[in-house]
């Protein structure tokens, strides 16, 4: 069996922006990595339907393929850039305690 730390630091996260002077419970980690998670979908879907009729795949059969790799590897590289996940997890907290 694997052994998961009491307490895991937010900088062990990729996209942390602002959550970094305390210690993060198991719960509050795993709750972190949701909202991280869910920025990153909504981000992909806005560029997905911002780009939508846009050439920058360019035209042709695959170029829904590249506009997909691209909204997905910029989603995933920011991480957290948006905020949104930072105010999901503070308002998600709170509601907790």
């Amino acid at each position: 069996m694997i052994k998961m730390p009491q307490q895991i630091t937010p900088n062990m996260f990729k996209g942390d922006t602002k959550i970094t002077n305390r210690k993060l419970s198991i719960h509050d980690a795993k709750l972190k990595k949701v909202c991280n998670s869910f920025e990153n979908f909504f981000v992909q879907q806005l560029l997905d339907i911002s780009l939508k009729n846009s050439n920058i795949g360019g035209k042709g059969s695959g170029s829904d393929i590249i506009k997909g790799l691209f909204t997905q590897g910029v989603a995933d590289s920011s991480n957290g850039a948006f905020g949104i996940s930072e105010i999901l997890y503070k308002h998600l907290s709170e509601k907790k305690k």
